[in-house]
């Protein structure tokens, strides 16, 4: 796909989420689109939103699991960038009137002490390379419409990046076992989702040694204070007006959302 193409379609999912208007799937209208052109759409989208301000502070690793391959119909894993307008802290509100289509998933976000330089990560290396892990949400959007997604039309989207939510108890992971962890995914004062991180390549670990080995073969490293979520244990959870999430990860922690229209506050305990 030449770059003006490319510029194109990274232009249009800039719009379409600045102005919540959903666009039809590129794989219909470029049946040929490969990953990697993908790839290139997502960082040109990327770029504009740091033109417009915002600062790279993470990578995400999204449909890991089978149940969010299954609900989105994509077979692989991907990845996307996470930016400094998508983080919420304790407290603090959020108007999900920013969204199109939101759904929640439940997940564990590794924080890196030092730089990770790929390839050649192992799990053991992220381990030591890991500040501390914690409970969070990533509330996912699709700027395509319906999530009628195949795996290029998400990754060109930036993995159908929303925001997060970092749960504030913080876990060593050295003194955790992260593959063996159940999590509980209450909604409404239900369960609703329950798994373990070996739902997740096999473990947390596993899946960030994964994205960092792929990303630094594009010459992309993992930086020191970046978060990493290392992909949902939980099938997705559509949002709306006045639901109340909440995620507890065996010996770790819980973290609770709820969510409103008007304003959300994010609590973590």
């Amino acid at each position: 796909m030449d770059d003006k193409l490319i510029e194109r379609y990274g232009d249009e999912l800039y719009e379409a989420l600045i102005t919540r208007t959903p666009v039809t799937p590129l794989t219909e209208r470029e049946p040929t689109v490969s990953i990697a052109d993908a790839y290139r759409i997502q960082l040109h989208m990327v770029e504009r939103r740091v033109l417009a301000g915002e600062t790279i502070i993470g990578k995400k690793i999204g449909a890991t699991s089978k149940p969010v391959q299954e609900r989105l119909g994509v077979h692989q894993p991907d990845f996307g960038q996470l930016t400094s307008g998508m983080i919420y802290r304790e407290g603090q509100p959020i108007d999900l009137s920013g969204l199109i289509q939101p759904m929640a998933e439940a997940e564990l976000a590794f924080v890196l002490k030092y730089d990770l330089i790929g390839p050649g990560i192992t799990a053991m290396d992220v381990i030591r390379a890991t500040d501390y892990v914690v409970p969070c949400f990533e509330v996912v959007d699709s700027r395509i419409a319906d999530w009628n997604i195949k795996i290029q039309d998400t990754v060109a989207d930036n993995a159908s990046c929303g925001f997060f939510v970092l749960g504030e108890t913080k876990g060593d992971p050295r003194k955790l076992d992260l593959t063996l962890a159940g999590m509980v995914l209450e909604k409404n004062g239900e369960v609703c989702a329950t798994g373990a991180g070996a739902a997740v390549q096999g473990g947390p670990a596993n899946a960030v040694a994964w994205l960092a080995n792929t990303l630094g073969a594009l010459g992309i490293p993992f930086k020191a204070g970046e978060v990493i979520l290392s992909g949902s244990q939980s099938a997705l959870i559509p949002v709306a007006d006045g639901d109340e999430l909440v995620c507890t990860v065996g010996g770790l922690g819980t973290c609770r959302m709820t969510v409103s229209r008007k304003e959300a506050v994010w609590l973590a305990r």
